[in-house]
């Protein structure tokens, strides 16, 4: 079973999920981080450039808040770059004392979602924000706008726009721009959009190259996630 919310920060998501029976999972790449109540404690999943493929157990049961793009630096206090494709314990980035204290105050609230999200925004309070750009340069690469003219438009240079997605997402525009796509592909396709058109909405250059988009980035093909 799994179920989401709008979370209270802007862009983010509050998610649950139970595994009814042990097996492998697949979470898709889309941007962002997680911050995550697991069995074990709370768990960080940096921002993947590739689908990762996971095992439950049954009865497991996973609360998290998923970050926006951008969104998720500012709360966990390293750069996205330093997490990418990796899962952490968040011992690891705030030491073993804030980490169990902030486990324990999750797992032991009535709706652990809207702790992990006033745990976040404590955070935000006291962190340096976000730079100005970012929501921006989201909308813009989500919109499918070359990265020279994203660059351009939020008074960048490209190698600087380059270094500052590492630090905020985890990898560059172009590969952002390229999980953005896909996810806008599949959501079209999972709302009933044939193939072709998904692709073609979505800004591929036909289906095949949707087909091959979908494998490299998620390790299977658009009708196996369907």
């Amino acid at each position: 079973m799994y179920e989401e919310r709008p979370a209270l920060l802007g862009g983010a998501v509050v998610w649950h999920r139970r595994d009814a029976r042990p097996g492998p999972y697949r979470v898709l790449p889309d941007g962002g981080t997680d911050l995550i109540l697991t069995p074990g404690g709370l768990l960080v999943a940096g921002p993947d450039t590739v689908a990762h493929v996971g095992t439950g157990a049954a009865g497991d049961t996973y609360t998290g808040l998923r970050f926006a793009p951008g969104q998720g630096p500012a709360v966990l206090g390293v750069p996205a770059h330093e997490l990418r494709n990796l899962r952490v314990p968040l011992a690891d980035l705030w030491g073993e004392r804030r980490a169990r204290i902030a486990a324990e105050r999750v797992a032991g609230a009535a709706e652990p979602g809207a702790a992990l999200e006033a745990l976040a925004r404590a955070r935000l309070a006291d962190a340096e924000p976000p730079e100005p750009y970012v929501p921006a340069v989201v909308a813009a690469l989500a919109a499918g706008r070359p990265v020279a003219e994203v660059a351009g438009a939020v008074g960048l240079g490209e190698r600087q726009l380059h270094r500052r997605s590492l630090a905020a997402f985890g990898y560059g525009p172009k590969t952002l721009a390229r999980v953005l796509r896909m996810n806008r592909a599949l959501a079209l396709a999972r709302a009933g959009t044939p193939p072709a058109a998904a692709a073609a909405l979505a800004g591929y250059a036909d289906q095949a190259h949707l087909a091959r988009e979908m494998r490299a980035l998620t390790g299977v093909p658009l009708t196996a996630l369907l």
